[in-house]
């Protein structure tokens, strides 16, 4: 016990007093020796890359072939000499490459190894790659291959006598052009040429022709030169023809480019050219790719593509300068029929351009912005969108993710203007877009919660804060138009029917709560008279959600408010103004409150949407109980407007309630006969639910009047559609009337001038006879 006490306290005393500073000398020991391993590698490095450039071969030499050491030897018991000599062999793998070329390297280990870049190919082991420069550029992705002019021209700086020594002995490596990375192409295109037996005269005819076309930089591009990479492209699937219609597509991509100090490998001058490249590169290079690297697809939409073979890794710098030539040219256009045809070619090369995901991150949003944007025809939205859900599909958890967020966003940019032209293909892209958030549910529920969640933070800060401009963050077109596209996306993915198809429930069925909530609040944050339009679109976009998933909402409390309001209870005032379009509008001029035709059209719409409401609920077996305190309501409303001194005396108003209030007591008749005849108690849940639920609405007393309605109000819109296109058709005819009339007089104006100047030079001729 003595012993260990001692030891014990001894111990104590040691951490107490001597253990910080033991910790730091180990510490500071271990990062001398850190620095001195650093130091031993550099220098390895250096040796071994002179070693090779002293030894290395000469033009049209072969070099020496280097004697290994003996296998047993280890690498302490070997020389300096022998270690250069071959002795390196047993320590690192081998690896079958090209000739040994300038080339990033990885570096595999502490021995200093180092790694063949991915599609480069030498004879030499890959512990002869030399190497350049010590640092690494970790941007760059790994199959780059080759130096780029810039890497020389620093060279050219450090180490002047190794560049002067690459002048003499291997002055191609010092050029460059712009389609250097495209180089392997042309290789992996011989070496197939190769395997292919040909008559000799056929070769040397072939040879010839290659010889024959141009290939410096600034060449002009010929119709005959594009049309026999055609008949190579269609007949071979030549991979050498189709680096060169790459090369060439680049160039008509890049040529309204306003960097003119780029130069490109070709030259294009006649219009012809141009269409003929762009018409080929976008249907042709496709079927190659497909050709050399066969897509395989699964049932389910999966895709898989050989990217681990060396081919693809060649092939992909090809596929990488075609996209981006792709991305460029759409910004360029602008006709219908070649943004279709641009968008329809990104299709096919999308499984190849999984594994780059910026590259894919870009894409999506350059075909966003076109399915988004509201100049956009109808086609090319649609197109676009195909190349999207194509790529959601197809592509992983990540990339789907991508770009369900850059549709979304894109969807909130494209709904910030929201007018007559424009309404329709804001209804596009919210019904094409809500496709894409079922196919993947779980990617999907993420990603909704998300922007909900969003949605929400805004609503409590606009609450919160309560000032004069923080209710602006709710109320404006981007904010209205997100809650209905997830009204749309819940009532597209929650319905009975997909839900029994797919065989369980949906996963976005728990945002139906949080969404409904989001939108009540907004509806209330200013129950003015003025943002009643507001609160209509919202009420729409709630029953959507209940119409399909059979969710119960009590919204007939939010058009009583409406009803009750200030400005429904007291009688309107005469105004000429236009009819008020509900559609396009979610704020009412100020203008048309407490007018005739405001009020009429406010009415219009609570009657519609009260009957809609109710509609839903027609067959329901608590529709008598559901429907009372609406009645009782609308019935307090008509009796104070036949009050004599207080009350609105709008007839057509008045009109309209008293038939709805005839509507659902029929209607609560209805039920009430079927009720009595049923024999099951109200806790039996699925007889309550079974009840009437095959009979059509049609047949019930509130289906038929709202039916009829339905058929008026589409009669109404169609008159009104057609007005403002004579109004728009006029007033464009007018516009151009008055922009021929102004030409006319500048063309008079100059003709008056040109005879007022033959007057003053006749009269001077005249004068100077005199």
């Amino acid at each position: 016990m003595g012993a260990g006490k001692k030891n014990l306290k001894a111990t104590r005393k040691f951490e107490k007093n001597r253990l910080t500073g033991v910790l730091d000398k180990r510490k500071a020991q271990a990062k001398v020796k850190q620095r001195q391993q650093i130091k031993d590698k550099k220098v390895l490095r250096k040796v071994t890359d002179a070693e090779f450039y002293k030894s290395g071969p000469k033009d049209g030499e072969e070099g020496e072939v280097k004697k290994p050491a003996p296998k047993g030897k280890k690498i302490n018991e070997m020389s300096v000499d022998d270690f250069f000599q071959g002795g390196f062999d047993d320590i690192i793998d081998k690896t079958d490459s090209k000739d040994a070329k300038l080339g990033k390297r990885k570096r595999a280990g502490p021995e200093g190894t180092t790694k063949v870049a991915d599609g480069s190919d030498s004879d030499e082991p890959s512990g002869a790659q030399p190497v350049v420069s010590e640092s690494e550029d970790e941007g760059e992705d790994d199959d780059d291959m080759g130096m780029s002019k810039k890497t020389m021209d620093d060279l050219a700086e450090k180490d002047p006598e190794f560049y002067k020594f690459l002048v003499e002995n291997d002055p191609e490596a010092l050029d460059f052009d712009d389609d250097a990375d495209l180089a392997e192409v042309d290789e992996l295109s011989a070496s197939e040429d190769e395997s292919e037996e040909q008559p000799k005269k056929k070769r040397k005819k072939e040879k010839k022709t290659e010889e024959a076309e141009p290939v410096g930089s600034g060449s002009e591009l010929t119709r005959e030169l594009v049309a026999s990479w055609k008949k190579a492209m269609v007949e071979k699937k030549s991979l050498k023809a189709a680096r060169r219609v790459v090369l060439a597509f680049r160039c008509a991509a890049l040529l309204n480019d306003e960097d003119e100090d780029v130069k490109q490998r070709y030259t294009i001058n006649s219009p012809d050219v141009y269409n003929d490249i762009l018409i080929l590169a976008l249907k042709e290079i496709p079927v190659v790719m497909n050709h050399h690297l066969p897509v395989k697809e699964a049932a389910s939409g999966k895709v898989y593509v050989q990217t681990e073979s060396k081919k693809f890794r060649t092939l992909s710098l090809l596929l990488k300068t075609y996209t981006s030539s792709i991305m460029h040219l759409l910004g360029t256009l602008s006709d219908d029929r070649t943004l279709k045809l641009t968008l329809s070619s990104i299709t096919p090369i999308l499984p190849y351009l999984l594994s780059f995901k910026k590259l894919i991150k870009a894409l999506a949003k350059a075909v966003v912005n076109f399915w988004a944007q509201p100049a956009s025809s109808e086609t090319t939205k649609i197109t676009a969108f195909l190349v999207l859900r194509r790529l959601v599909v197809i592509g992983d958890k990540g990339i789907r993710e991508t770009v369900l967020k850059a549709v979304y966003q894109g969807l909130i940019q494209g709904c910030r203007v929201t007018n007559p032209n424009t309404i329709q293909g804001i209804n596009l892209m919210k019904n094409s877009a809500a496709e894409l958030w079922g196919i993947d549910q779980a990617v999907g529920y993420t990603t909704a919660f998300t922007f909900i969640r969003q949605l929400a933070i805004h609503l409590r800060n606009s609450i919160v804060h309560n000032k004069n401009d923080a209710f602006r963050i709710v109320y404006n077109w981007q904010y209205t138009h997100s809650l209905d596209f997830w009204s749309c996306v819940l009532a597209e993915h929650c319905s009975p029917l997909k839900e029994a198809e797919a065989g369980k429930e949906s996963q976005l069925k728990l945002l139906i709560y949080p969404l409904v909530q989001v939108t009540m609040g907004a509806m209330r944050l200013i129950p003015t008279a003025l943002y009643f339009p507001l609160r209509f679109h919202l009420i729409r976009s709630l029953l959507r959600i209940s119409r399909s998933t059979g969710t119960f909402i009590p919204l007939a409390s939010a058009l009583i408010e409406v009803l009750t309001s200030a400005e429904m209870k007291k009688a309107p005032k005469a105004a000429s103004i236009k009819p008020f379009d509900f559609a396009t509008a979610y704020k009412a001029p100020k203008s048309h409150l407490r007018t005739r035709v405001y009020q009429d059209s406010v009415g219009d719409q609570v009657v519609e949407l009260l009957s809609e409401y109710f509609l839903l609920w027609a067959t329901s077996i608590a529709f008598p109980e559901l429907a009372l305190p609406v009645n009782i309501q609308i019935k307090r409303w008509l009796k104070q407007a036949r009050h004599r001194t207080q009350g609105n005396k709008n007839a057509k108003l008045v009109g309209q309630l008293v038939l709805l209030v005839q509507k659902l007591e029929a209607n609560g008749k209805f039920i009430e006969e079927r009720r009595a005849k049923v024999d099951f108690a109200p806790r039996d849940r699925s007889q309550v639910d079974a009840f009437l639920r095959e009979f059509d609405l049609a047949k019930t007393p509130l289906g038929a009047y709202v039916m009829g309605q339905r058929t008026a109000r589409a009669e109404r819109t169609k008159l009104f559609e057609e007005a403002r296109l004579e109004d728009d058709r006029k007033r464009r005819a007018d516009e151009k009337a008055d922009l021929e009339d102004v030409i006319d007089s500048e063309e008079d104006d100059e003709e008056d001038d040109e005879e007022a100047e033959d007057e003053i030079a006749e009269d001077d001729e005249e004068d100077d006879e005199e």
